[in-house]
């Protein structure tokens, strides 16, 4: 046998030397090739009652959307991005399942190649090497076919040895291919001969390395080694939430929860998000060693303040640490809620979607601030407009709803824009709405989709007020909507990502989505000479929460389905035996 540590100076002193030694080395001992060279250098028009005196105010209105079952309850429901993909692609006449099983995958390691089934030679290796159609990337299609296949790990430190013995070195790359295949089929063994040459070798490793080996090193009884690498990465960067998930995993494993728990805090401390296999870990560590109670509720805490869902595979474990407490009979049911906002499970009203008048209060200065008043505003409308805006707002009665009619016009190709635009405020007029209705000055120009009749009906039903063309609408419908109180509601299909991304914090955007879904309206449903259908606004807020002894969590069943800005439709529902 030949001593690691003897060849270690050698090797790194003279690292391009080709050992003769190494060609008839047994391959159990290739580990010692991790000596070579690591290379890790690779003007504004307005109508309806300009003379209305300033302070006249009008009686607020509530809006009520008929349901219709057939169409989605709310643009912001999980999967309805999806789903509307998926039916303009079938409109289109693309077969979206044709489609996937037919686009070819481009990713690294998708071209198949022809592996061994048993560890080669080197002049097996050689042999091989010289049918290959890409013969300057053999070693790298090798290893990442093997590591695709969780092939056996002999025939990849093979692999290694004919590279040394024919080329005197390993590169980085192909190592920390090797080194992922040993951490991801679990061959400690490997892990912990790769890990000790290379700590001897180098004082520092890279963060590629250093991540494989907290999560290889993390899932043995040299699990605390682990720490001592998370240590060394910080020393030059923030490490991942991976990485400390993969060290509380650890930790948890070993019966070690108060050190899972440092790690956790550490985590938060430095800002990080947890990923959703820390808190499942944490929580199956709650099931079989009790007393951890205050910290778990921390974690569900820490879900609703920043507007987090478990995924099916955590919300499961939740459900089965509820029901392991001590002393305490919990009954959790996978449940929906009703449009009213109440529990269908245990019958619960969950937290109303209307933000407090402190929040809207905030809100509204943030918005105000950042959206409206911006730097970047005027490149969006001029200082005259937005001052003539404003002075036509304050000298209204305060809007019930305001109507992105651009947006709205072009709901439907069945019929014209104006016609459109009419029936809709039509529909919402005989509700006895306070109705604004934003446009640009082009739609007052007369046209076969803009009738001047339909606009002279739109201008009799609705106060109207028409920007420049190059001017952007959405600041002057948030403007207007924030100002006329909590109670108004807006129209339009635009889902304002852009001016969320614009607000100063994560608090204040998790504020204006919660106030967007409680005031948002979107069309379901228009067929030209029938009423237009309205998706239904949500009266409750899709958040963790708890209230009278029960808890009710919503949950991803596939966060694949779900867009950024939709919410769950499921909830597990917990409550307390008697």
């Amino acid at each position: 046998m030949i001593c690691f540590k003897r060849l270690c100076t050698s090797w790194v002193v003279n690292p391009l030397c080709l050992r003769p030694d190494l060609a008839c080395l047994p391959q159990q001992n290739i580990l010692h090739a991790v000596r070579c060279i690591i290379n890790p250098h690779t003007q504004c028009y307005s109508t309806k009652g300009d003379e209305q005196a300033h302070g006249r105010v009008a009686k607020e209105k509530v809006f009520t959307a008929r349901k219709r079952p057939a169409f989605p309850n709310s643009v912001f429901d999980a999967g309805t991005a999806r789903r509307t993909a998926e039916h303009m692609k079938k409109r289109n006449g693309v077969d979206t399942e044709e489609l996937s099983d037919n686009t070819p995958s481009r990713g690294r390691g998708s071209v198949k190649v022809s592996l061994p089934d048993h560890p080669l030679s080197a002049s097996e290796w050689a042999k091989f090497k010289e049918s290959s159609s890409k013969p300057d990337r053999f070693e790298m299609q090798m290893m990442e076919g093997l590591l695709a296949a969780n092939a056996d790990v002999n025939i990849a430190k093979s692999l290694l040895a004919y590279v040394v013995q024919d080329k005197g070195t390993l590169s980085y790359e192909l190592l920390l291919r090797y080194l992922t295949l040993c951490v991801t089929g679990g061959h400690h063994s490997e892990v912990f001969e790769t890990y000790d040459i290379m700590r001897t070798c180098f004082k520092t490793l890279d963060t590629g390395a250093s991540s494989l080996f907290i999560k290889g090193l993390s899932q043995t009884e040299r699990w605390r080694e682990a720490l001592e690498v998370l240590e060394g990465m910080k020393k030059a960067l923030l490490p991942s939430p991976r990485n400390y998930s993969d060290a509380i995993t650890g930790a948890v494993l070993h019966g070690d929860t108060e050190t899972s728990w440092m790690l956790y805090d550490e985590l938060l401390e430095l800002g990080l998000v947890p990923n959703q296999d820390t808190w499942k870990c944490l929580f199956q560590s709650g099931i079989t060693q009790h007393g951890q109670e205050d910290k778990l509720f921390s974690v569900l805490s820490y879900m609703r303040d920043n507007q987090i869902y478990p995924e099916e595979p955590l919300i499961q474990t939740i459900k089965a640490w509820f029901e392991s407490l001590p002393d305490q009979k919990w009954s959790g049911k996978f449940s929906y809620v009703v449009p009213s906002g109440e529990s269908k499970n245990c019958k619960a009203s969950l937290e109303s979607i209307q933000l407090t008048e402190e929040e809207y209060g905030e809100l509204k200065v943030k918005v105000m601030k950042k959206v409206i008043e911006g730097s970047d505003v005027f490149k969006k409308t001029t200082p005259e407009e937005l001052k003539s805006f404003k002075s036509f707002v304050k000298q209204r009665p305060p809007f019930d709803i305001v109507i992105d009619g651009l947006n709205v016009a072009n709901t439907t190709p069945k019929a014209t824009h104006s016609e459109t635009l009419l029936a809709v405020v039509s529909e919402l007029q005989q509700q006895g709405l306070n109705i604004l209705v934003l446009g640009r000055k082009h739609m007052l120009q007369p046209s076969w989709n803009w009738d001047r009749q339909n606009m002279v009906k739109i201008k009799q039903k609705a106060h109207c007020f028409f920007t420049e063309n190059i001017s952007e609408d959405d600041p002057f419908l948030l403007y207007a909507a924030l100002h006329s109180g909590v109670h108004c509601n807006f129209l339009s299909r635009d889902l304002m990502r852009d001016h969320k991304a614009c607000l100063p914090d994560s608090a204040t955007r998790r504020l204006f989505f919660k106030w967007q879904r409680g005031h948002q309206l979107v069309i379901s449903h228009y067929v030209p000479g029938k009423r237009v259908q309205f998706q239904r606004i949500s009266a409750y807020d899709t958040i963790v929460q708890t209230s009278g002894g029960s808890w009710h969590i919503p949950y991803d069943v596939n966060r694949a389905d779900r867009a950024t800005y939709e919410v769950p439709q499921k909830w597990l529902c917990l409550t307390p035996g008697h």
